[in-house]
């Protein structure tokens, strides 16, 4: 993924030679919230699962951000924020409470989920407005110390950092790539599959949350429909990330530059006035192709052995 997303940029370049720090500051805010929806899959994922309801969740946190931070101060849209993260762990947790107890399949009840966070959302606002103040929205907007460094870029790290690195070093990290890899066997060794399986879903509603703010902060008002577009393009940049659909394997680095590449393809055929809706093309022939390479690399090292 890394010299995948240094090709995307020297591409773009080549294609637009007067990209500068402006461009690098929307291209860290147009691909953060798609950073976290990804990240939001890939810890479901690694687990053996998957969630549908993920832009839905965001939705709802966008659209409460937007609502509750309209008239309020910086101080209080921070407190918001932090409550609004831990709503989008508990909607997680209510997702992960009906996988693991009802023992229906994961797509169905996180599709059912989806519909139901994504009426909260038409409920709270019935068309895009609210808003949030100035300085919490520059957290996104701005830059630190040089042109070239988002803030966006920043906030990305830092959540994914203070969230998934402890994690993936603790005795959780390990537990959720043993139940992804195999769960029977993971059961067999004594580990609490269930248990497991419904943090994997907390963390999940807890990077959506946070992708909902982050949406905020790119757009400046709330949409109850702006998370449609993230679930299955959260899932696309997973994938593309590296993380096996069986699960068991990957990490969230990967599915992070991902979604940069995935934001890059339809600003380069904007750059080349082609139709960006093109992009979706060409990212489902990407997905497909780097599947085919995994799966291809998979078979060789299967014969070696």
């Amino acid at each position: 993924m890394p010299a995948l997303l240094v090709l995307a940029l020297a591409v773009t370049v080549a294609i637009h030679p007067e990209f500068g720090s402006f461009d690098a500051q929307s291209l860290a805010m147009g691909a953060m919230p798609l950073a976290f929806a990804a990240a939001a899959q890939t810890v479901v994922v690694i687990s053996g699962g998957i969630d549908l309801s993920v832009g839905s969740m965001m939705a709802v946190s966008n659209v409460l951000a937007a609502v509750s931070m309209e008239d309020a101060s910086f101080g209080q849209s921070l407190a918001l924020a932090a409550a609004i993260v831990l709503a989008g762990a508990l909607a997680g947790a209510i997702n992960g409470l009906i996988v693991v107890f009802s023992r229906v399949p994961d797509v169905v009840v996180t599709l059912t989920t989806g519909f139901i966070w994504g009426g909260v959302a038409l409920l709270l606002l019935e068309k895009p407005g609210g808003g949030a103040p100035e300085q919490f929205l520059a957290l996104g907007a701005g830059t630190l110390f040089t042109p070239w460094l988002s803030g966006a870029l920043v906030l990305l790290a830092a959540a994914v950092a203070i969230i998934w690195i402890p994690v993936q070093q603790s005795r959780l990290g390990l537990l959720l790539y043993a139940v992804g890899s195999d769960r029977a066997s993971a059961l067999r060794s004594g580990v609490n599959v269930g248990l497991t399986r419904f943090l994997a879903y907390v963390l999940g509603g807890l990077f959506s949350a946070v992708g909902g703010i982050g949406l905020i902060m790119t757009t400046g008002i709330g949409s109850p429909l702006a998370g449609v577009y993230y679930t299955l393009s959260g899932l696309a940049a997973a994938v593309l990330g590296g993380v096996s659909l069986a699960g068991g394997r990957g990490g969230i680095v990967g599915p992070v530059l991902a979604a940069y590449v995935l934001t890059l393809i339809p600003t380069d055929l904007i750059f080349l006035n082609i139709d960006p809706n093109f992009g979706q093309v060409i990212q489902g022939t990407l997905i497909v192709l780097v599947v085919m390479v995994g799966g291809l690399a998979t078979l060789l090292r299967g014969r070696k052995r």
